[in-house]
């Protein structure tokens, strides 16, 4: 036989057969029958060419050859095992590993920081690379260049799994002393005779608004498109534009910018956040470590925007009462 043929099975059965010195006491550690056993150690000989095991008197000997073998064996045995059946368990304070995010940039910038302080409490081994959405769909998850995404767009294809992990509503953001601000309250039809600008990455002018405007028989103008929800905001400072944003990626830089948040004058699902992966690391330990402190970053960042926004809501209508 050659090495090519054997059996690798009958590694865990030498490793038995030396461990417990005898045909008999293997066959009952590996739950088989003593003539299994005795076939096995047939073949076992037969490649390699050794007894093995001798008997001498009512016991068996090990060989010079199994004696050499024997730690070797045992060694090959349990790494192969560790393959097979690895540990679910990681020791976080040595932990290295570099995992590479691409996220939006307004969650980068939401719940990117929160995420990075809990990793290195954890694992201070482990480093996060943040890196920037493409203008088109791209395969990084399927390739493993990307670890995770998070964004508002559910994963198509059947490989890359996903969480939605957040919601948030949308709010109408435009510069002080806009006219809509003197407009209470904003209505659907005031709200679409403004001029628009869209955040798109790809570029699009139309969304679900436009969608939801058109079943209540009103059309917007959209003068624009924007990458990001930062360079909105830009024009939107200095011009009578409006742009429509999930609230909790969007409040805290808005009021940085000083703009108006309105609230949107009709019913509109909430923005969805997808926590987004391959299938491949779905039973990776520290991949699912991180995947929940990804979730609970995003969960709580846009929660907490949601309650602020609340809050706000409710000390406004307690002053105008």
């Amino acid at each position: 036989m050659t090495p090519m043929q054997l059996d690798l099975n009958l590694l865990t059965a030498l490793d038995a057969l030396l461990e417990e010195g005898s045909v008999a006491g293997a066959a009952e550690r590996l739950h088989v029958t003593a003539p299994a056993m005795s076939r096995s150690l047939g073949r076992i000989r037969r490649a390699t060419g050794d007894q093995i095991l001798v008997r001498t008197g009512r016991t068996m000997t090990p060989t010079p050859y199994a004696i050499a073998v024997r730690e070797q064996v045992h060694d090959l045995v349990q790494r192969a095992r560790g393959v097979l059946a690895p540990s679910r368990e990681i020791d976080l304070a040595t932990l290295e590993r570099t995992f590479t995010l691409r996220w939006h940039d307004a969650l980068v910038a939401l719940s990117g920081p929160a995420l990075l302080a809990a990793v290195r409490r954890q694992a201070p081994g482990v480093r996060l690379r943040f890196i920037a959405e493409s203008s088109i769909d791209t395969p990084e998850l399927r390739r493993g260049e990307v670890d995770l995404a998070a964004n508002a767009d559910p994963p198509t294809a059947p490989e890359i799994h996903a969480d939605r992990v957040a919601d948030t509503r949308h709010v109408v953001v435009v510069r002080r002393g806009h006219p809509l601000t003197r407009d209470r309250p904003l209505t659907a039809a005031r709200y679409a005779a403004a001029e628009h600008i869209t955040v798109s990455r790809r570029g699009r002018l139309g969304n679900v608004l436009d969608d939801e405007l058109t079943r209540l028989g009103l059309t917007r103008r959209v003068v624009a498109s924007a990458p990001t929800e930062a360079a909105a905001l830009a024009f939107v400072r200095d011009s009578d534009l409006l742009v429509t944003a999930p609230e909790s990626t969007t409040r805290s830089l808005a009021t940085q910018l000083e703009l108006a948040l309105l609230p949107l004058p009709f019913d509109l699902p909430p923005a969805p956040v997808y926590l987004s992966w391959h299938q491949r690391y779905d039973t990776d330990p520290a991949h699912i470590w991180l995947r929940d402190l990804a979730r609970t970053a995003l969960a709580d960042a846009a929660d907490g925007r949601n309650q602020a926004a609340d809050a706000k809501e409710a000390g406004t209508a307690r002053s105008m009462t």
